[in-house]
């Protein structure tokens, strides 16, 4: 029996999380996302109780500070702040305390001298500390995960372009751009920005486009400024987190990211244009209610891109002594964002089952921390997808 997560290293050039940040293309694992993201450990703070990222997160955070422990690998748990700077953002900051704790995630309420306690440059008028969040070396995690796998028999292959699938009645037959044939009993597709294209290629509807986010980065020049990892309270209407604080297991500190449309899969800057690729951004449905409604969001994400000056204003919010000269340009990154034909902004892990095959649609930010539990999951459907035939 094969059963092969063949699209991980074909298509995948964003692996799970939120924000890859790499363009290299050399072959190994964690190349992109999964090596190059903040390296937060998620507690699971923030996901609605039963959802799947909510599971994943609580029970993948302690499985993978063992997995860390076991393998020797980097890791520290740090715990965060998630501060309040304005009064409108209290009763969401309230809301995240009742919500940690329906997730049985210990939460601890601060005050403003509490704060300056943990982080004696961070202001805010009140915070929740959240102690299991922590960082680690994904990209590590992504080695050790790898020589599993070829320990068990797997075969591991990177930069081979998937071409075309096609079902037979034994299995799946994958082709690639340099000619290659490979046959397994099952396919799982797993890859990131191109699994909507993928689906496609398999004959099924992914119901869905990845409609792709760059996230733009900085590093923070004066690292003693941040003792740990600090968050405003997010907006619940958006997928993402907002412009935090990350100190990483090797010392640097990387402020952001914002969100920003890319104009290609793999755009990470805004001079990598791919016409197809935007083309059907632009011709989903889906893109463009999702620009009627949040188009105030956009506009701020938009100016935070184009403007350092406003980059370094809104890290003020939370640590008034940074400088605009304090910030030096990092790595940016993009995310796979699954956006529904309605406009709607997947929010949790998206996993369908067809014959002999399984897509993982949409795998946002904690998929890194919860690596582990969804490869279990995927594995289950796997088994099921190949019971059935």
């Amino acid at each position: 029996m094969w059963i092969t997560p063949l699209l991980w290293p074909v298509w995948c050039r964003a692996g799970p999380g939120s924000f890859s940040r790499t363009t290299t293309r050399v072959p190994g694992p964690a190349r992109h996302q999964t090596g190059h993201n903040s390296g937060v450990i998620h507690s699971g703070v923030y996901y609605r109780p039963g959802s799947l990222k909510a599971r994943y997160a609580v029970g993948g955070s302690a499985e993978l500070v063992a997995f860390c422990e076991r393998h020797a690998i980097a890791h520290q748990v740090t715990g965060k702040l998630i501060v309040a700077t304005r009064r409108d953002e209290l009763p969401r900051l309230h809301a995240l305390v009742q919500r940690g704790r329906e997730n049985g995630i210990p939460v601890r309420e601060l005050g403003p001298a509490q704060i300056m306690e943990y982080e004696p440059q961070v202001r805010g008028l009140a915070a929740i500390q959240v102690g299991t969040t922590g960082v680690c070396d994904f990209a590590a995690v992504a080695e050790r995960l790898a020589g599993s796998a070829r320990e068990a028999g797997a075969s591991v292959r990177y930069g081979a372009r998937v071409t075309a699938v096609d079902r037979r009645p034994w299995g799946v037959a994958v082709r690639t751009a340099a000619g290659e044939i490979v046959r397994a009993r099952a396919l799982v597709n797993c890859a990131g920005l191109q699994s909507d294209r993928v689906a496609r290629l398999a004959g099924d509807d992914p119901g869905a486009r990845i409609v792709p986010f760059r996230g733009e980065y900085y590093e923070l020049a004066r690292p003693e400024l941040v003792r740990g990892l600090v968050y405003p309270v997010p907006d619940p209407a958006f997928p993402f987190l907002g412009v935090h604080l990350t100190r990483s297991v090797d010392g640097t500190v990387h402020v952001g990211p914002n969100a920003v449309p890319a104009l290609a899969r793999e755009g990470y800057s805004w001079s990598v244009v791919r016409p197809a690729e935007l083309a059907a951004t632009l011709s989903w449905p889906g893109t463009w209610h999702t620009a009627r409604e949040h188009w105030r969001y956009g506009a701020g994400e938009l100016r935070r891109s184009l403007s350092k000056r406003a980059f370094a204003a809104a890290v003020r919010r939370l640590l008034p002594a940074v400088t605009d000269a304090d910030l030096r340009p990092a790595a940016a990154g993009v995310r796979a964002q699954a956006v529904l034909r309605d406009g709607t902004l997947a929010d949790d892990f998206v996993i369908r089952r067809a014959p002999r095959t399984v897509h993982v649609l949409n795998a946002p930010s904690p998929a890194a921390t919860a690596s582990l539990p969804i490869g279990r999951a995927v594995a289950r459907r796997a088994l099921a997808a190949l019971a059935e035939g």
